[in-house]
């Protein structure tokens, strides 16, 4: 049995099984290896969407910077084989400024710097973060950060914008009006989860502050929007004001409805709201869909 050098880490290895590398036949530098992705023959069909998922990138979203989870893609013409998914990194790391912006200009820059670079005519890309902002508490003032998810949704085909989303989900106070009605005193509260997907005219100038108006309808129209610090006047505001306003997840999601159509620059919006309902094991939930006519 060979004995190694024990004192040294080429010895170590070699002694839990490591080996010498074997000397090689194929090519080891870039321009002699063959590239499969790059057979251009008949294959059949053409592909919509092919390319990567889970990339997680430092983004900047408003003045946070947090972490984006990235899915990109592209075509794929009849005649190739594969694309070259190194590319897809490529393009981000060309529009990378110490974080991607996570604002829909910016996004739109980097799918056409990707459909250039892997010579397609569409490219898309759906990206998730953490959306962090100043909240002050309602009658202290205090400040704090708050946050909700939002996702960005967009793809491009030649020189047009043909998908544009925004997706917000945030956490509220729900008071069910049942049980404020058949009680003699209190009534149980929940933490309600609402998502929007807002689907944004792609012709239509958005204005600045376009995620805090969808904020404001999902969480104005709850019993109670939710805070990061609340000393004891803001606990009494916040209690009395969920006791105000009941909501069953059917209220929400009607009332938020009946703000988001009247925002000029959707065309339509997908609403869930969830109570992980406090006396119940289950949870409560309702679905609407609108879209302009």
């Amino acid at each position: 049995m060979t004995e190694f050098d024990l004192s040294t880490r080429e010895g170590r290895w070699k002694h839990f099984g490591s080996v010498d590398p074997i000397k090689g036949t194929k090519p080891t530098t870039k321009d002699e290896m063959t590239d499969l992705q790059s057979t251009h023959k008949n294959f059949l069909f053409e592909i919509e969407q092919v390319g990567i998922k889970n990339l997680v990138y430092p983004v900047w979203i408003d003045n946070f910077q947090t972490a984006g989870n990235f899915s990109f893609s592209t075509s794929l013409n009849q005649d190739e084989k594969g694309i070259n998914m190194s590319r897809i990194l490529e393009a981000v790391e060309s529009e990378y400024d110490n974080g991607i912006r996570l604002e829909f200009d910016a996004l739109t820059k980097l799918l056409h710097t990707l459909k250039a670079r892997m010579n397609q005519h569409s490219a898309g890309v759906d990206v998730q973060g953490k959306w962090f902002f100043n909240r002050l508490s309602p009658v202290t003032g205090i400040k704090a950060v708050g946050h909700a998810d939002v996702t960005y949704g967009l793809a491009v085909h030649d020189d047009d914008i043909t998908r544009k989303t925004l997706t917000l989900t945030a956490a509220v106070t729900t008071l069910c009006p049942c049980s404020k009605e058949i009680s003699e005193y209190s009534a149980h509260n929940q933490r309600g989860i609402i998502t929007v997907k807002a689907y944004i005219d792609k012709d239509a100038t958005l204005p600045s502050d376009y995620k805090d108006v969808l904020l404001d309808a999902m969480e104005a129209n709850a019993s109670s929007m939710l805070y990061p610090i609340l000393k004891r006047p803001d606990e009494k505001r916040v209690t009395e004001r969920a006791y105000e306003n009941p909501r069953f997840v059917e209220d929400l999601i009607r009332l938020i409805a009946a703000d988001l159509v009247d925002i000029s620059w959707l065309t339509g919006f997908d609403i869930e709201c969830r109570n992980e309902e406090s006396i119940h094991q289950h949870d409560a939930f309702a679905k609407l869909t609108y879209r302009q006519p």
